[in-house]
């Protein structure tokens, strides 16, 4: 029998031993020596000497290739991994066009400051070595500038020497915070270069990202005398990390304080939703009463909050910010020119440029204890389910009723799901957004993060778009080749709802019919089977379920398929329309 959490191995046969070394086997014995768990990729011939020196010579172990159809899911996978372990692992692009087809998912990792090791290759540097016509058209002169601006850091090195260095250095920047994807170009002149001897290994501990930073005392004492001294604080939880210990202190400070906590649909779970200071709903965007209560505010203390000055503009509107800000953050190590993934720039007034997981225990233990009270938090009004009909509200009650008493983890939500639907309990139920708003990423993420918690005893499950799994359905093979198990609903309304919205604003501002929104949106004429889909990739497909009643059944069915570590996609037809505002 093999272990839970192994995953089925493609087992190369053995190669012989040899006292000859290429290029291609140091860069791998590195990727060894980093202890990086996998690697995903699209095959391609621009890398055809690492590929075979992970097979031949690592023997495909550590890393361990996971085959993916489309460049994109080699990325999603790898930002999936690491939305559920806080580990970094490594994806592959063919040359100039692989890198082409996933630089989507690439922003949508660098957006969400999830760390992935991006290895690429190129054709002959030199023109001289080049094969005709193909070496041309996959060599371009700065293949990094394509995704310069949303990565931490890319390089082409020259040398096999050069090259070590960066898996190193380009290993260590992605994991330091903010944390992000990096990328580096090999030549395949280099990778497929006889070496002789295999040089020296480094001793990678010593390469190895920094520990967190710490805040200056005289600022956290600043910071710890506003929020003890608070009459009507708030806690914006926002982008913290997996690490059940940093949960706890949060909520330990928030408890001490008497502190109301808001969270957001848009990043993972930060505290737990149905705790008595969890003020609202987690949500896109809040209604009028929980901005009234973020303006009534005299002091804010924000976790690396999403978009805290959207947050302020929307609370405050045209008037300037009275609460005092706390702001704990180092996203601004990460701010660029081309992106505007950084958002509005917020007033502050004690800045701690660090991690939150920093910050909170230091707060933890420089602030006096609040004894004001606070009224605890309403109970979370859900959505009612039609009953005549599937819906996202119905496939949440569903699914509340089908894993009641098993640890779950939401790898992925869509964009209506209100925040009321799911209760979140721990740092592992619900991993957040994209990062991008990047549609096509919801089936990688899901496979990346069920890979991530294969034999952890917590079942997978993605609740996606139509349009989201259509785009990059593909990645359901990976995980049915791999044994990965997972449960992916698809909330199949049939079109790309969003937009259909978009177009009935701008209609009525036009005094146009509304009736023509669905024209160029809708998926239908003919409907496309999705379980159909996922069948023929290896995975059990229901549906469509199309009746309130058997959406129950269903769930269990799919449900029961994972806990016996199976892969499971259920088509269910929803309502168009939104639980949420998003």
């Amino acid at each position: 029998m093999t272990p839970k959490e192994a995953i089925v191995h493609d087992s190369p046969v053995r190669s012989r031993e040899s006292a000859e070394f290429w290029g291609s086997d140091a860069i791998a014995a590195v990727l060894r020596e980093l202890d990086m768990p996998y690697i995903s990729l699209n095959p391609g011939a621009s890398y055809r000497g690492l590929h075979d020196s992970i097979v031949n010579y690592l023997g495909n172990r550590t890393p361990q290739m996971l085959l993916s159809i489309h460049d994109e899911n080699a990325v999603t996978i790898a930002h999936g991994y690491a939305k559920a372990t806080d580990r970094m692992m490594a994806a592959a692009l063919h040359s100039n066009v692989g890198l082409m087809h996933a630089t989507m998912s690439i922003f949508d990792a660098w957006c969400d400051r999830a760390p992935v090791l991006i290895l690429g290759a190129t054709g002959p540097w030199d023109a001289a070595k080049r094969r005709p016509w193909i070496d041309w058209v996959h060599t371009a002169s700065d293949q990094g500038a394509l995704i310069r601006d949303f990565t931490k850091w890319d390089n082409q090195p020259g040398s096999v020497e050069a090259a070590m260095e960066a898996m190193l250095r380009g290993s260590q920047i992605a994991q330091t915070a903010p944390r992000g994807p990096v990328y580096i170009n090999l030549d395949i002149s280099l990778q497929m270069g006889k070496i002789g001897a295999m040089p020296g290994l480094p001793d990678v501990k010593r390469y190895a990202a920094p520990a967190m930073v710490r805040p200056a005392p005289e600022q956290v004492a600043a910071a710890a005398k506003l929020l003890s001294d608070a009459k009507n604080p708030i806690l914006l939880a926002g982008r913290c990390s997996r690490d059940l210990d940093a949960w706890k202190a949060r909520v330990a400070l928030a408890e001490k304080l008497n502190l109301r906590v808001l969270t957001n649909m848009k990043v993972a779970a930060a505290f737990p939703t149905d705790h008595r200071l969890h003020a609202a709903p987690p949500a896109n965007r809040f209604g009028p009463e929980t901005l009234k209560m973020i303006a009534d505010a005299d002091v804010i203390l924000s976790l690396d909050w999403l978009d805290l000055a959207g947050l302020f503009k929307s609370a405050y509107g045209s008037k300037p910010v009275t609460a005092k800000v706390i702001q704990v953050s180092c996203d601004q190590h990460s701010h660029r020119g081309w992106s505007m993934d950084h958002q509005g720039l917020p007033p502050i007034d004690v800045y701690l440029m660090c991690e939150p997981e920093a910050a909170v225990p230091m707060l933890l233990e420089a602030t006096k204890a609040r004894t004001a009270g606070v009224p605890d938090a309403p109970a979370h009004k859900k959505p009612a389910a039609p009953a005549d009909a599937v819906s996202l509200t119905g496939v949440a009650d569903a699914l509340n009723r089908a894993t009641r008493g098993i640890d779950v983890c939401y790898a992925h939500l869509p964009i209506g799901w209100s925040g009321a639907n799911t209760v979140f309990r721990h740092p592992l139920d619900y991993l957040g957004a994209e990062g991008g708003a990047g549609v096509g990423s919801g089936p990688g993420i899901c496979v990346g993060a069920a890979l991530g918690l294969k034999g952890s005893g917590r079942v997978p499950i993605g609740v996606l778009g139509d349009g989201d799994f259509l785009m990059a359905n593909t990645a359901i093979w990976t995980a049915a080749h791999y044994q990965i198990p997972c449960l992916i609903v698809v909330c199949n309304n049939r079109s790309f709802f969003n937009d259909e919205l978009h177009q009935e604003r701008v209609a009525k501002e036009r005094s146009r019919p509304v009736e023509n929104r669905w024209i160029g949106m809708r998926i239908g004429d003919p409907d496309i089977d999705i379980a159909a889909m996922a069948r023929s990739q290896g995975a059990v497909g229901i549906g469509p379920v199309t009746k309130p009643g058997d959406l129950q059944p269903a769930i269990d069915k799919g449900l029961e398929t994972v806990q016996k570590g199976g892969l499971c996609v259920i088509d269910a037809r929803v309502l168009p329309g939104y639980d949420a505002d998003g």
